[in-house]
């Protein structure tokens, strides 16, 4: 009780909301600019069961802005090193780690115990996903994106409100597939979103002020301006068949000689797969380059990290081929493996 009695004080909390802390399950998905700062909070704040979700390993360049993460741990798994770190904090809460990326062939059962998602990820594809899964579980979405001083945040399927969908329909054109270079951000401004995603998640839980629910804030670290953006619910989304298995493992990728596999990046990246059965075609060209394919032809997309090709899957099959897939985690999986096992 002496660890939160500065919260417990306050009338809209007290005993009973404490205790509705102490028994709620959220899950953070990615534990990096946006996911340092939303678990540093929830733990403070005594949520007793957090799941952390992420496949990275600590990076020198994380240390600017994660603030989870000292020189010591570049090369370790951040959700290994966010426990401990975390745990020193307060060690009441529960923390479960998952050290996976979050993918369509392990979402569901990832997020089967949890209540709230917090979508603490850096890519579009990882954000439908949240997104679709957070409907189909019919639980909170917790949104918040940045791009060097900008900030967005926004709670999704809240109470059947509107969902990431609604404000950000799929483009169906390839030229808005997102390349997966890094465009900069500024330190301060992650850590500001996540202790506001942070904040969204307590009232959630102790059901207290007005949920970020059907608005967007739009932030702006440079001249500290805010800006809220209405959302309107599309009631046409269909999330039916979403979570169909649609990648290949590295394993499969080599003993899939028939089939069609094409390198959707751009002839700058690094490294190049040597096999004799692969196109190296940009993304730009896909479109010209399947003319003449047929639409049932096994085709493996394959791009940096997984990102790119996923989104051209859903792309390619809106578009009639019926049976394309995508390498997952992209070329970084088959990095890390030796060339003796492929």
């Amino acid at each position: 009780m002496k660890r939160y009695e500065r919260q417990i004080t306050l009338p809209e909390i007290g005993i009973t909301g404490q205790q509705k802390l102490a028994e709620a399950k959220v899950l953070i998905i990615g534990v990096g600019g946006l996911g340092c700062p939303v678990l540093q909070n929830l733990v403070g704040a005594g949520v007793g069961t957090i799941g952390l979700v992420d496949g990275d390993v600590v990076e020198e360049t994380n240390l600017h802005r994660q603030f989870l993460y000292s020189l010591n741990d570049c090369g370790r798994n951040k959700v290994e090193v966010a426990a401990e770190v975390v745990l020193k904090q307060n060690p009441e809460v529960e923390i479960i780690q998952h050290y996976v990326y979050f993918a369509k062939e392990n979402c569901l059962e990832i997020v089967s115990d949890y209540q709230i998602i917090i979508d603490c990820s850096d890519n579009i594809a990882t954000r439908y996903l949240i997104n679709d899964v957070a409907v189909t579980k019919e639980i909170p979405m917790v949104y918040a994106s940045i791009h060097k001083f900008e900030g967005q945040l926004s709670v999704f399927n809240y109470q059947n409100g509107p969902t990431y969908r609604c404000l950000f329909p799929e483009d169906e054109r390839l030229d808005a597939i997102p390349n997966c270079n890094d465009s900069g951000v500024l330190g301060v401004l992650p850590n500001v979103l996540g202790a506001m995603q942070a904040n969204e998640v307590l009232k959630i839980i102790l059901e207290i002020g007005a949920v970020l629910s059907g608005e967007l804030i739009l932030y702006n670290s440079l001249d500290n301006s805010f800006q809220n953006i209405k959302i309107q619910k599309d009631t046409t989304f269909n999330n039916k068949n979403i979570f169909i298995n649609k990648s290949f493992s590295v394993t499969d990728l080599f003993a899939n000689i028939n089939s069609l596999i094409i390198d959707i990046r751009e002839e700058y990246e690094e490294p190049k797969l040597d096999l004799e059965n692969i196109k190296n075609v940009p993304l730009s060209k896909l479109d010209d380059f399947l003319k003449n394919i047929d639409s049932s032809q096994e085709i493996i997309l394959v791009c940096q990290h997984g990102v790119r090709s996923e989104l051209a899957v859903d792309y390619l099959i809106k578009k009639g081929f019926t049976n394309v897939f995508h390498l997952q985690n992209g070329i970084e999986s088959i990095k890390r493996i030796p060339n003796d096992n492929r």
